[in-house]
């Protein structure tokens, strides 16, 4: 009796002991399982060295001995934060934009620069304090384009050993101080006063020569003369409440010369 409790109590324990084996492995199995998705890419470290790059899918990993670090390769959006610039025609202002890059090659993404965004971040800023810092406020103001071109180039030129792609920098906002913009308020109002005086003195112009075109017709055709006083007294008349003197015959206004002879 004592030897087949002995051995049912051997038994238990080796099932408990096997229990325990397979819970551990399942979770050190469990514990490797990596899914990446298809807009990420994974590096695998193994003792802090890198290995290679995971592609999207579902990745197994040995636990504790390798370790990855997740890359987004989609279009990143970073912010660069207002800036205080004085233009070369020592005006003040402040200029924020932004800046969209993509990851093109994650392993020097990770191994050559630490944390690539904050380091986008910084070159942004020095270079649209550089740019927009050599030239006049009207430039900036009217060739924003072109601007964030200029800074996007100076950006690119470092991040490019980065495996980095600055695709576009777009400078958002321009703050200009309250007596600049009442001034620039006062220029725009002034403008269209000016092309407003314009317009209306090429009105007058144009006017007075189809008026002169219309006299020189009339002069030329006495019949014209007399349908024209005509059209006017209708005119008058079509108020009803005006009464209309000749003060000469309408035998004394000019006629046709060829009803003359």
């Amino acid at each position: 009796m004592a030897c087949v409790w002995s051995y049912n109590l051997q038994n238990i324990v080796a099932m408990n002991f096997m229990g325990i084996i397979i819970i551990v492995l399942g979770a050190f199995l469990l514990a490797g399982i990596r899914i990446i998705f298809e807009y990420k890419r994974a590096l695998k470290f193994r003792f802090g060295k890198y290995i290679k790059i995971l592609n999207p899918g579902f990745r197994w990993i040995i636990p504790i001995i390798e370790t990855i670090q997740i890359v987004d390769i989609r279009v990143i959006t970073i912010n660069i934060i207002s800036q205080e610039v004085m233009t070369e025609d020592n005006v003040p202002c402040s200029i924020d934009g932004v800046v969209f890059f993509k990851i093109d090659d994650p392993e020097k993404a990770v191994l050559e620069v630490e944390e690539y965004g904050f380091a986008i971040t910084q070159l942004s800023q020095a270079a649209l304090r550089d740019v927009c810092g050599k030239v006049e406020l009207d430039t900036i103001l009217s060739k924003r384009e072109e601007m964030g071109k200029n800074i996007k180039a100076i950006v690119e030129i470092e991040t490019k050993g980065w495996g980095i792609d600055i695709i576009d920098v777009k400078i958002k906002d321009i703050q200009l101080p309250e007596n600049m913009k009442r001034m620039m308020a006062s220029q725009a109002e002034a403008e269209r006063s000016r092309r407003s005086r314009v317009i209306l003195a090429l009105a007058e112009e144009q006017a007075a020569g189809k008026l002169l075109e219309a006299g020189k017709l009339i002069d030329k055709s006495p019949s014209a003369i007399k349908l024209r006083l005509y059209q006017t007294l209708s005119n008058i008349a079509a108020e009803k409440n005006s009464t209309i003197l000749f003060p000469f015959p309408e035998e004394v206004l000019p006629r046709d010369k060829s009803s003359q002879k």
